[in-house]
């Protein structure tokens, strides 16, 4: 079969990620083999590839987001067979410790992030690959593969920020960081599916724009020195109920400022610098809550793409690569320029 790999690590996608030929792989009793129809980018594949924050097998293949169809089950799997649509639920954790089996298989001492810390070879960049039966979630009919795979992640980490982590409640006024994001796209829909006003941001008209199609309230410039003072404008001086951050060091002190009494700011990133300072004040004098997040329960997953299914919630795509090409979707991812999530079709050379 046909898979994208790096063998070594570059600041260049373009230097070390190839298309190679590789064995097709064989299963175990508990998973699946899923024939890949397309695989979403995440920026932990530039993590991957660049070899920060941590280093990865070698040889590397990426990619979390993937949705295809069964081609073989173990002899163990009963959930499953040959021919159904599924996608990846990309948390690898034990099933079995107090944590997992609380319902926080996010916070498993032994999880994995499927496609960046596993390996060798073993990723959704390929055009077959395997999981547990566990990490396999059915598709409905009218759910493209494409839309399965740039929701599945982004959207299960958007609703663990809000629903589990911040607690969103309706009418609440949210302000989602980079809108038109991943986990942007998917935050200002679901906030919307609980009747909140949502304030977005994003770093040139054209991505503002797309944010009021996606439903956003109100849109400001984050890149604009006074952005926050337009959120508070748009808040009448309130403030806002809930910060989703995934910016980090450049945003970090003024969203603090910009929540309510009792506000919480929830993150799961932080893609400009992690060594950001606050004031303190605002912690205690307002009872602020900061949280973080990462991932989420396979339920959420479940979650987010019943929602997708009523068209509740639609992906943003980007571009749809054919897998000969796919390296050019790191090298957009690196550059910013991309407008929602970039997909690339391993059976389609």
């Amino acid at each position: 079969m046909k898979a994208a790999v790096f063998r070594e690590h570059d600041i260049d996608p373009e230097k070390v990620v190839k298309i190679e030929d590789i064995d097709i792989p064989k299963i175990k009793p508990n998973e699946v083999l899923i024939k890949v129809q397309a695989a979403a980018y995440n920026y932990n594949d530039l993590w991957a590839i660049w070899g920060k924050p941590i280093n990865v097998p070698m040889p590397h293949i990426s990619g979390t987001d993937i949705s295809g169809t069964v081609e073989e089950v173990g002899e163990e799997v009963t959930s499953v067979v040959k021919g159904d649509r599924v996608v990846s639920h990309g948390n690898l954790s034990c099933r079995i410790c107090y944590q997992c089996t609380s319902g926080r298989e996010f916070d498993c001492e032994k999880r994995q992030v499927w496609g960046f810390q596993t390996g060798p070879l073993w990723g959704g960049y390929c055009q077959y690959t395997h999981l547990p039966e566990v990490n396999v979630t059915k598709i409905s009919d009218n759910v493209s593969f494409e839309d399965a795979a740039a929701i599945s992640m982004v959207g299960m980490t958007s609703w663990h920020m809000l629903v589990d982590r911040a607690r969103m409640r309706p009418g609440q006024t949210v302000l989602v960081m980079g809108g038109t994001s991943g986990v942007g796209m998917a935050g200002i829909q679901i906030a919307k599916l609980y009747d909140c006003t949502v304030i977005a941001t994003a770093g040139n008209q054209q991505k503002m724009d797309k944010c009021l199609e996606l439903g956003a309230d109100h849109v400001v410039n984050h890149r604009e020195e006074d952005w926050y003072k337009k959120v508070r404008e748009f808040t009448n001086k309130k403030g806002v109920d809930i910060v989703f951050e995934h910016i980090g060091k450049t945003v970090f002190p003024q969203e603090v400022a910009l929540l309510k009494m009792g506000g919480t700011l929830v993150s799961t990133g932080a893609t400009t610098g992690y060594d950001s300072s606050i004031d303190l004040r605002y912690l205690f004098f307002r009872g602020i809550n900061i949280v973080g997040a990462t991932q989420g329960t396979k339920a959420e997953l479940e979650d987010v793409l019943f929602w997708t299914s009523k068209g509740k919630i639609k992906p943003l795509i980007n571009a749809v690569l054919p897998f000969r090409d796919m390296v050019k979707g790191h090298v957009m991812m690196a550059k910013g320029d991309q407008i929602g999530k970039t997909i690339t079709t391993p059976q389609k050379l």
